[in-house]
């Protein structure tokens, strides 16, 4: 993409729809989703898999989230859900698919410019962000449409926290903020969830949601203090979205690469 046509996006993501209230972000995205939710929206299942995906059984994998034998709508299709899911053969995995952004040491990322002012990448976080220690390492993975669109948990422990943020819906694409790909974390809607894993240190884990977003669902048994196994789904994305995580230990991607649930940190 030109450096013009970056700049063009970023204008309209941030000057022009980044300027309108909450409510009317939402009100616009809900009416562009209720189209995937549409019951001949399922007509273009067909066409956009031969476009996106070059597995010829790439839908025998999954099973409509309906529960449905078949695909009720493009929605169902969205977020569809693995017939057998990934093994997990280590004791942390990437906890969704998608396009590695960001990574580095939470103390070397700079801080950046969101509406005037100078915000660090803790404050994706919320009111745990101060915790997070400098050592710990910051990742953001952007998944694409064409991507699985559920999120699962990076390690084994207790959902210690559960924290909405409710914000803005700018657009997500990082290749149009080379320079600072988190920024729309900064703004979006999000749910933050912390898992303390077994040895006592605390798993970061932020969802955000974007423009096109019908909502961001926690699973029925993502709750307050309760268990989770490493791979088990914590979270559903209605469309667009970024996984933010500030964890203890490095990671062995590279940025610009994919990662897979399932696939060793």
């Amino acid at each position: 993409m030109s450096m013009a046509l970056r700049k063009l996006y970023r204008f309209l993501s941030l000057d022009v729809w980044g300027r309108l209230p909450s409510y009317t972000q939402r009100s616009i995205s809900a009416a562009y989703t209720s189209l995937y939710n549409a019951s001949w929206s399922r007509h273009l299942i067909g066409p956009y898999t031969k476009i996106h995906y070059n597995d010829p059984e790439y839908l025998a994998k999954f099973q409509p989230a309906s529960g449905s034998d078949t695909y009720m709508t493009f929605q169902d299709f969205f977020i569809r859900k693995f017939r057998m899911p990934p093994q997990v053969k280590n004791s942390s995995t990437w906890p969704c698919e998608g396009y590695l952004c960001e990574y580095d040491l939470v103390e070397k990322i700079p801080e950046v410019n969101v509406k005037k002012q100078r915000r660090s990448l803790r404050v994706i976080f919320g009111e745990g962000g101060n915790q997070i220690p400098d050592h710990y390492y910051f990742s953001n993975v952007f998944l694409h449409n064409r991507d699985y669109h559920r999120i699962h948990a990076p390690t084994n422990g207790i959902i210690s926290r559960i924290e909405h943020i409710p914000g803005d819906l700018v657009l997500l694409r990082p290749w149009i903020y080379p320079e600072d790909p988190s920024h729309p974390a900064l703004r979006n809607e999000r749910y933050n969830v912390d898992i303390t894993d077994e040895k006592g240190r605390i798993w970061f884990l932020s969802i955000v949601g974007g423009p096109a977003v019908g909502s961001i669902m926690l699973d029925e048994n993502t709750v307050l203090n309760t268990k989770i196994s490493v791979g088990e789904e914590i979270a559903t994305f209605l469309l667009g979205s970024t996984c933010c995580m500030a964890i203890p230990d490095p990671i062995s991607k590279q940025v610009g690469e994919n990662v897979q649930i399932g696939e060793p940190l």
